[in-house]
């Protein structure tokens, strides 16, 4: 009972979107993601076990995080507009796959990340032209100047046959423990920003919006079936909700640990707090129903380094030099000047585009371009890949068509 608050506990002051560090918007937005992912895990769980005491256990801890997550959803004022907010989606996106990436030992991992970070790169650069032709608001004050906003992987090369956005699983018991921590986070992260998209695409003031975030909505699905199967679905129910609490508490204390706001940051104490008994409770099940001590889940407790959000620009840069015309082929990835002409590729992108006219992503920067002459883009140097540098013309042949820019492969950080 201890965890349970009043309504006027969990309805917060919302921050100043003016006043505010865009990574403190963006701390906000993956933590209310990872409540999510944590409390629909707990219902799933609860739909697949038969003992009563174990379902009303896990109801508690559940409530108390719906509680948190209520909070952190009322940390946006109601001033911020749909689009404004989508930005600080996409930034996190950006500089938190980014930092991940960075980070990440296990090349096969890595590769997943760098891939998808292309595209949620390009997601910024559309939605940002959206905003600035709608609201007149450019994305680059938003973002703080942290992260650059120009064109990535373009969204239209990003519609894949659903097969090919199956990965891998990693084994938790034999990965590096920031692989496991790495693929939970960025799939609650994605999953967030698909659920947001589709939660909020029918709420858009006008059809040019609602369209862009039809359109991006499915390729957050995507993303999301990418790094669902990386996870290790060979543990167990319990195993998992072990897991789900650490990850919690390791990310109420990364944030704690970097956040700049003093309001902001006694909340993240608070949850955090919370969330390590939780993680206690998740461990006395454990060992209750499973006969299991949580040491033999995760060995070593203590966390690795805080996660940082912060600017990336010179790694996005390499990254879109290097892989920009990439796509995902099955449990991997090619460039597509190797793939044959009948790929399932070409197949599917002939189905869901008979016309560059119909997609959205694409007629928002032609709109903009007709409009004011130009796209909207933040940039602080030359574009790295030649082909996507003219800011008169949307480029929707690279990474569609083969031959349409140069790539060389994706870099690990280490030797596989």
């Amino acid at each position: 009972m201890e965890g349970i608050r009043n309504f006027k506990q969990i309805y917060p002051k919302p921050y100043n979107k003016n006043e505010v560090d865009p990574y403190t918007k963006t701390r906000v937005i993956l933590m209310n993601g990872t409540e999510f992912e944590a409390n629909w895990f707990s219902h799933q769980l609860a739909r697949h076990v038969t003992d009563n005491d174990l379902r009303r256990e896990i109801s508690l801890s559940r409530m108390v995080e719906k509680q948190q997550q209520q909070k952190l959803n009322m940390l946006k004022p109601c001033d911020e507009t749909i689009l404004e907010h989508t930005i600080g989606y996409e930034q996190l996106a950006v500089d938190l796959t980014a930092e991940l990436a960075k980070r990440e030992t296990d090349c096969y991992v890595k590769n997943a990340l760098d891939f998808a970070l292309l595209e949620d790169f390009d997601h910024l650069y559309r939605y940002a032209n959206q905003l600035e032709m709608e609201q007149g608001v450019m994305a680059e004050r938003l973002v703080g100047r942290y992260t650059e906003i120009m064109p990535g992987r373009p969204t239209i090369a990003e519609h894949r046959f659903p097969l090919d956005n199956v990965k891998r699983g990693i084994k938790a018991k034999k990965a590096d423990k920031q692989t496991v921590l790495n693929t939970m986070i960025i799939t609650a992260a994605e999953q967030q920003t698909m659920n947001f998209y589709m939660n909020i695409s029918n709420a858009a003031t006008n059809d040019a919006a609602r369209r862009l975030y039809e359109e991006i909505a499915l390729v957050e699905e995507e993303h999301v079936t990418q790094y669902e199967s990386l996870m290790d679905s060979s543990a167990t129910w319990l195993e998992m909700l072990l897991w789900h609490e650490y990850v919690e508490c390791y990310l109420y204390w990364s944030c704690f640990m970097t956040e700049t706001e003093p309001y902001i940051k006694a909340i993240w104490e608070e949850h955090l707090d919370m969330e390590i008994s939780h993680l206690h409770k998740a461990a006395q099940l454990l060992e209750k129903y499973e006969g299991k001590h949580w040491q033999q889940v995760i060995p070593d407790g203590r966390f690795p380094a805080p996660i940082s959000l912060h600017e990336n620009i010179g790694y996005v840069r390499n990254v879109l030099k290097n892989t920009v015309q990439f796509t995902s082929v099955r449990e991997g990835y090619e460039n597509l000047d190797n793939l044959p002409d009948n790929a399932d590729f070409f197949k599917y992108q002939k189905i869901i585009i008979p016309s560059t006219d119909m997609v959205q992503s694409h007629n928002v920067i032609c709109r903009h371009i007709h409009e004011c002459d130009t796209d909207y883009r933040y940039q602080t140097a030359q574009h790295p890949v030649n082909e996507l540098s003219n800011p008169k013309c949307d480029n929707t042949k690279v990474g569609r068509v083969k031959g349409a820019a140069a790539s060389t492969c994706f870099e690990c950080n280490k030797n596989c």
